[in-house]
């Protein structure tokens, strides 16, 4: 899942919201906020400003 994800946030190409991202994949948003959590605690992802994640 995670890598889904990740290529949902590399396809939109800017900073995204898990909001934006759980409707892409078609998943509830509180999935993706576990996930992104995941994500920054490896480094994986940032947050360039309040709620909103990219790619490092």
């Amino acid at each position: 899942m995670e890598k889904d994800v990740l290529n949902a946030m590399k396809t939109a190409g800017k900073p995204v919201r898990p909001g934006d991202i759980a409707k892409a994949l078609n998943i509830e948003s509180k999935e993706v906020s576990k996930i992104i959590k995941s994500l920054k605690k490896k480094g994986e992802i940032i947050s360039p400003k309040r709620c909103y994640y990219s790619l490092v």
